[in-house]
């Protein structure tokens, strides 16, 4: 049962990580091309706007997928190396 939580919290983050991308594309292809009113009458938009979003939404996903596969792949050193021991320690 513990494995099946496991992969399935893979398939989660993988999931998670390509909505994240395709919520910083579409805000910053907002904030590039939708004109103003993004966010009221005096916010900032164009291009350079929409860059930087991209630039930094890049960033975040980056960054938060990292932590995320960081731990599943913590997890998965953890069982193969217990793994191996128990395979040395049964010869």
């Amino acid at each position: 049962m513990r494995d099946f939580f496991i992969r399935a919290f893979e398939v989660l983050v993988g999931i998670i990580v390509v909505l994240l991308c395709i919520g910083v594309a579409v805000a910053a292809g907002i904030a590039a091309f939708g004109g103003p009113g993004m966010m009221g009458q005096g916010a900032p938009s164009g291009p350079l706007v929409g860059l930087g979003i991209l630039i930094g939404g890049a960033i975040y996903v980056v960054f938060i997928g990292g932590l995320m596969y960081l731990g599943l792949g913590i997890y998965q050193n953890t069982r193969r190396t217990a793994e191996a021991v128990e395979r040395l320690e049964a010869r």
